[in-house]
């Protein structure tokens, strides 16, 4: 598929086939391709949990998701996935990064980030999952974890305290969904959000 289609076709899918895993091969390019992200000084701070196993992705669903919160019918069909993957950010893979001699930054100090990349670069690997599930004829969906359950997600899966997920990602055949209605507000248009040689 054409780079351009790849982007004209991606967007977030909320309902898939639950008779049809994802091949071994699909997730392993998943993966590989999550791993070309650029990261900063090459610190690829991430680590990614894969979950294919039924009972793997239940326990994810009955740690991570709130209860409640007029959110069913979303869940429905996000249950459904046959794959999660839940990209983590290791700040200190980058502190340490830069404290080496070629970078210098001995003191390890989060204040000279001026963002923090180790979110940064887990997101981008986590948008290559993304683009790379529509080439191979998936669908996928980047989503968050609620703030209050992290513990609990945590605790079920033996996440260790320097990693931090920045959300999970479902991958799977696409099944018939409803639009999201946040999707009314359209794209936003180029002049809009572009500023060319001066914001004015």
């Amino acid at each position: 598929m054409e780079f351009a289609e790849v982007l004209r076709r991606r967007r977030m899918v909320r309902n898939y086939d639950p008779d049809r895993p994802v091949p071994p091969d699909v997730v392993q390019r998943l993966l590989d391709h999550a791993l070309r992200a650029p990261s900063a000084g090459f610190a690829q701070g991430w680590a990614f949990l894969v979950l294919e196993e039924a009972a793997d992705r239940e326990r994810f669903w009955a740690a991570a998701t709130p209860d409640g919160g007029g959110r069913e019918r979303w869940l429905a069909g996000m249950r459904k996935a046959p794959l999660i993957v839940v990209p983590h950010a290791n700040r200190s893979a980058y502190l340490e990064r830069y404290a080496e001699p070629d970078k210098g930054w001995t003191d390890r100090s989060e204040q000279r980030w001026p963002v923090p990349y180790w979110y940064v670069d887990t997101g981008f690997a986590a948008l290559l999952m993304l683009l790379t599930a529509v080439d191979e004829g998936l669908g996928a969906c980047f989503f968050g974890i609620h703030p209050q359950r992290l513990a609990a997600y945590r605790e079920a899966f033996g996440v260790p305290e320097e990693y931090e997920p920045i959300g999970a990602v479902t991958v799977g055949y696409r099944a018939a969904d409803h639009r999201s209605p946040s999707l009314r507000r359209g794209r936003r248009p180029v002049d809009e959000v572009v500023h060319r040689g001066r914001w004015s």
